[in-house]
């Protein structure tokens, strides 16, 4: 049999997809998917949800005239084809590398990418403002697609976007991709009842040619047509007996079709393209489609790390004795011991729990966890009232994504001083992520907001007994952050001890003019500049300071008076952080003192290994060796 001929390598713009005939679409959607699979199997990358939406990606580039039409992708580990097919195939390679192009959409990297997009539930918004900017500039011809999945769905965002949606003009499309997972499976009413929402094509179809028919008669005008919208899905949900909730916020809907045909998928999106105001597709996908192992197990392989594409194995370091522990195993390992200690703990995660490890509870005690779905600030909030009536919850929520809960932070939990911990994951740098996942502005963010104890281990024994001691009652709302991946090779199997609130700990006295005072991991790294400071002949005092907020004012007191010069080392954005936190109360205090401050720029850092950006930004062992150096050098 005789190969056919690439057309994946034809295609280094969406222009070059469109002198295609559509009976080719199929065979560059295997390609496609191919290519995916090729290249994540060695250079490790968001799998499964970008398999999910091949078809539906090569029909929206296949329809639509990107860039000029405007295409939002939700999330954004799914736009990998897009990706391809808009320039980035010949460098897709680098995806996530250091000084390669982003995991993520970024209107910075190209012109085909429409809005930045590394956190959930946010496309809707973006692509209303996107779609009546361009009528109010002018370009009324040009189309915007807002690509969603159910998952996303569940956030608080996506509803206010919906919502104001019919409330001005603009032919607006939000693509629902509902594969009925999330990076775990999705939980909540919008789940259960997407998978219940059918709709009549025929009905679609026929209502819309009727309004047509009328309007020409001058029995509609366009200004009524919500009111006419309303009736029909008065009268439809009468006959159903159910409500379509995208009809009942006057969106036109459409679907479910198959989201995995793409020959149907363009016919769809042509036929709908030009209908007036904004419309809802709603298409069913698979996620993984097309590698039977993402298929089966599509949490698994959201993100599975290397892999064998021939057998579907994963291509993961064995575990053994020297292994150092994850932070986020020895976080779920202690929330189940906490929670066997003391009936009132309980668990809260908005989508994360294998990602928090919060799983590990969650077998154990499934009635003691809670996953809200993608919604931050609802997941804050609602940890506020249960702890308004007593119980301990613990609610865990990556660093860059508590962002979105800052209100509710201040406003429910720390006004009230209310009984919780919040645990922050994915403190500090966390790699091929990038900018959008980075844990940077939590210190800096958090540390002004009254009642707020604020802690980072530089370990994980540290960590279990920060829990246990944030766990008691009375000391109010606790934050504890840690970062991404290993620690130390430690044995945390240990009794959990209470530890003094707002104390720091000297792990090593120098007899120079100068001290390190780290806060978090990269004590660590501190450890390692100073133990190398020491072969060359310079000796460095070292402090553990455990707590930004509140600061060891008796141990910096004891600094003022003992040094002339100060590191401050933090995993956090260094302008208003942990270093800015002691300048502060040196300068409150008439200290006169040099003090050096090393942490993340006061940039969006880039993408690449941990181990990379660390040193990129002069913040691992050598950077802060190189500081060392230079003060006692002078």
């Amino acid at each position: 049999m005789v190969a056919l001929e690439s057309l994946l390598d034809k295609i280094d713009t969406p222009s070059d997809l469109k002198k295609l005939d559509e009976s080719q679409l199929p065979q560059v959607c295997d390609e496609l998917r191919r290519f995916i699979i090729d290249e994540l199997s060695h250079n490790p990358g968001h799998l499964a949800s970008s398999l999910g939406v091949v078809e539906l990606t090569v029909a929206l580039h296949y329809v639509y005239d990107v860039p000029e039409d405007k295409i939002v992708w939700d999330v954004g580990h799914q736009a990998y084809g897009h990706k391809i097919l808009t320039g980035r195939r010949t460098r897709f390679s680098t995806n996530r590398q250091f000084g390669g192009i982003s995991g993520f959409p970024n209107p910075h990297e190209s012109e085909y990418d429409s809005f930045v997009a590394g956190h959930a539930s946010n496309s809707i918004s973006a692509a209303l403002g996107i779609s009546i900017a361009d009528d109010k500039l002018g370009k009324q011809q040009a189309h915007t697609v807002a690509v969603i999945g159910d998952a996303a769905m569940s956030g608080g965002l996506a509803f206010e976007g919906l919502n104001n949606a019919s409330a001005y003009p603009n032919n607006l499309l939000v693509v629902l991709n509902d594969n009925h997972m999330a990076i775990d499976a999705p939980v909540g009413g919008m789940s259960e009842y997407l998978v219940r929402l059918t709709t009549s094509a025929t009905y679609n179809k026929w209502r819309y040619k009727l309004y047509r028919f009328f309007a020409k008669l001058g029995w509609v005008k366009e200004d009524e047509k919500a009111k006419h919208i309303r009736f029909h899905n008065s009268v439809k949900a009468a006959i159903a007996n159910e409500h379509n909730l995208f009809e009942v916020l006057n969106l036109r809907y459409f679907g479910p079709v198959d989201g995995h045909d793409v020959v149907s998928l363009v016919k769809i999106l042509r036929s709908i393209k030009d209908y007036q105001g904004p419309k809802v597709l709603h298409i069913k996908t698979k996620k993984g489609k097309g590698f039977k192992p993402a298929e089966e197990a599509a949490a698994i392989w959201h993100a599975p790390g290397k892999f064998n594409k021939e057998t579907g194995e994963r291509v993961v370091a064995p575990i053994t004795k020297d292994t150092p522990p994850l932070f986020q195993d020895v976080f779920g390992h202690t929330l189940v011991e906490l929670a066997r200690m003391n009936d009132k703990v309980v668990g809260i995660t908005p989508a994360m729990p294998s990602g928090c490890s919060m799983s590990f509870l969650m077998h154990e005690m499934p009635d003691r966890v809670f996953d809200v779905g993608i919604a931050e600030g609802h997941a804050v909030t609602f940890s506020a009232g249960l702890a308004k009536e007593g119980m301990m919850p613990f609610c865990n929520i990556y660093s860059s994504f508590m962002q979105r809960a800052y209100d509710n932070v201040i406003h429910d939990v720390c006004l009230q001083n209310l009984d919780m911990v919040m645990c922050l994951d994915r403190a500090g740098l966390v790699g091929s992520d990038g900018a959008t996942h980075h844990g940077a502005f939590d210190l800096a963010a958090f540390r002004c907001v009254p009642n707020l104890t604020i802690a980072s281990p530089m370990n994980v024994i540290e960590l279990r007994n920060l829990m246990y001691t944030a766990s008691l009652p009375g000391h109010g709302p606790f934050m504890i952050r840690y970062p991404r991946g290993k620690g130390v090779l430690l044995d945390w199997h240990k009794e959990m001890e209470e530890m003094p609130v707002g104390k720091g700990v000297c792990l090593k006295k120098g007899t120079s003019s100068l001290a390190v005072l780290s806060l978090g991991p990269l004590g660590h790294a501190a450890a390692k500049a100073i133990a190398k400071a020491e072969e060359n002949g310079m000796s460095v005092s070292h402090y553990n300071m455990l707590f930004l907020k509140p600061l060891d004012e008796e141990l910096l007191n004891e600094v003022a008076k003992t040094y002339q010069s100060v590191i401050t080392v933090e995993d956090g954005v260094v302008s208003g952080g942990f270093g800015s936190a002691v300048l502060e109360y040196f300068a409150d205090h008439d200290v006169t003192m040099h003090v050096k401050r090393i942490g993340i720029p006061n940039i969006f850092a880039t993408h690449g290994t941990q181990e990379e950006l660390y040193h990129y930004y002069g913040m691992d062992a050598d950077g802060i060796y190189a500081a060392i150096e230079s003060i006692l050098k002078k």
